[in-house]
């Protein structure tokens, strides 16, 4: 099968890092898969630089009244004799799904990364009733939103989740558990765009309660993004800019979790928590909202703490509760690893992907 993959998005994250490593697993599978990407951007770069095909795409929210665009992402699709195409962006699909519909491509599947209500609009009733013929979900709670102000949307029997994964074959257990000194302080992680929707204010918050209850921390928050700025002259104005560390872009998340005890996500919501998996499969607790779809990840009292969202007490509770137990957090990070492993094993799930190719129904979620 010819399958193209198509993310037109400049920046990193998870949708994009979903893309190369499924384009990566169906080409060890024997597909024959390109991407579809911007050259500027960063899933353009590595998918080049795996030895896949590539395609460079600029769409934009006004793309789907560029005809000369659609006319020619139609001719590629035929050209290429593409059987499959996988979308990413909402533009994607508006530009590139119209173009694939157009060139006759027999499955047209757009990937639901965002635990946002899909808008009942004119265009939408009819990109999902003419053009798409299937949607993966990256959780229930993204799922539920799809259809959640028109329920006649979309089939929802043709709505599949297909969790993130890890890749455990590069991850040896032994090697991520932190010797920690008594003389040292403990390290609370975080990481994610620094946006409103990852809240990391929140964790400025967190410090301000911490350091009146007299422990000796740090938190190490990784992460670039628009409010880097706004957040460092928080730290500054709460007086907790020596016990806050915006560390910018880390390259290599296996050795910051390494370096961390607990791990706290704050983020107001969430299609797929990846990074939270992240921290469980280095065997780390993790304490996160109650919120969208942190509860499908997080199991509260087993493998870290779920919090009422906004509520910094709870918050300070919870971690506190982690840091002044060691066996505690250890506990938590052993059953957390096994979770991932039972849960977000890439292998596995990626391995759904084939069966929705080949119309598979038995991997409905």
């Amino acid at each position: 099968m010819n399958l193209c993959l198509f993310n037109s998005c400049r920046a990193w994250g998870g949708g994009e890092k979903w893309h190369l490593e499924a384009a990566e697993f169906l080409v060890q599978e024997g597909f024959r898969v390109s991407v579809a990407a911007h050259p500027d951007g960063e899933l353009f770069k590595k998918a080049s630089q795996a030895g896949i095909a590539t395609k460079p795409v600029r769409i934009g929210n006004l793309s789907v009244l560029n005809f000369a665009k659609i006319w020619s992402l139609t001719r590629w699709f035929k050209k290429s004799q593409t059987q499959a195409v996988i979308l990413n962006l909402p533009s994607d699909l508006k530009t590139a799904g119209i173009a694939a519909r157009l060139a006759n491509v027999p499955n047209i599947i757009y990937r639901r990364g965002s635990a946002i209500p899909i808008k009942n609009s004119l265009l939408n009733r009819m990109l999902f009733k003419k053009v798409v013929t299937e949607i993966i979900a990256n959780s229930f709670q993204t799922k539920k939103t799809i259809l959640q102000n028109n329920n006649h949307l979309f089939p929802e029997e043709k709505i599949r989740v297909v969790y993130n994964g890890i890749d455990f074959r590069e991850m040896p257990g032994e090697l991520l558990v932190k010797s920690v000194s008594q003389s040292e302080p403990m390290i609370i992680g975080s990481a994610g765009r620094l946006s409103r929707q990852k809240n990391q204010k929140v964790l400025v918050d967190l410090a301000v309660e911490l350091k009146s209850a007299n422990v000796d921390f740090r938190i190490k928050v990784a992460g670039e993004g628009p409010l880097r700025k706004m957040l460092t002259d928080y730290s500054l104005s709460q007086g907790v800019a020596d016990k806050v560390d915006f560390i910018g872009f880390v390259q290599n998340m296996d050795e910051f979790m390494s370096s961390i005890d607990v791990f706290v996500l704050p983020s107001e919501w969430e299609g797929f928590g990846y990074v939270l998996v992240e921290a469980m499969a280095a065997q780390k607790p993790v304490v996160a909202f109650d919120i969208s779809s942190n509860p499908e990840i997080v199991q509260d009292g087993e493998t870290g703490f779920l919090v009422p969202f906004g509520d910094v007490q709870v918050l300070k509770e919870r971690v506190l509760r982690l840091l002044h137990d060691p066996s505690l957090r250890a506990s938590f990070g052993i059953r957390a690893r096994q979770v991932a492993m039972q849960n977000f094993d890439r292998q596995r799930n990626l391995a759904a992907l084939i069966q929705i190719l080949s119309g598979d129904n038995s991997c409905v979620g």
